[in-house]
């Protein structure tokens, strides 16, 4: 019984992407989610479970207003609060961001302080982040809620 427990715990390690922690993140089938940032570095697994949950591709440019943008962001992309700025340009109204940073110690990791700042000075709100694979985690931005 020990022997299977511990391949199940390492069949569990390897799955590099858990549709659990995919479906925190709040996508449903036919929404509209754009992805910026993309790079040969992004986790393609985790690439694709959004899509299967979403059941699309996700768009590269968009023609109107998305539900969700999926920003791919590490150090050296430039001024997160413009890079914020810019995906918010096809965002709907109540429509959220998903800020992918490499975890800390991998290649191009975004400081917490960075990218709290970087939140603050574009005026939205940061409220919740979660890893998502081996290599990245998320971040989920929104607009601040009007009284």
């Amino acid at each position: 019984m020990h022997s299977n427990e511990t391949k199940e715990s390492k069949v569990r390690q390897e799955d590099p992407v858990d549709s659990a922690v995919v479906s925190q993140l709040g996508l449903m089938k036919d929404m509209a989610v754009e992805e910026l940032g993309w790079d040969t570095d992004v986790d393609e697994d985790f690439r694709q479970s959004v899509m299967d949950l979403i059941d699309s591709d996700m768009v590269e440019e968009s023609n109107g207003a998305v539900d969700v943008v999926i920003l791919w962001l590490r150090k050296d992309d430039g001024d997160v609060m413009d890079l914020l700025i810019d995906a918010l340009t096809d965002l709907g109204p109540a429509g959220y961001l998903w800020v992918m940073t490499p975890k800390i110690g991998r290649l191009g990791h975004v400081g917490h302080s960075d990218l709290s700042e970087g939140v603050l000075a574009a005026g939205l709100t940061l409220t919740n982040s979660i890893p998502v694979s081996q290599d990245w985690a998320a971040h989920k931005v929104v607009r601040p809620k009007v009284r």
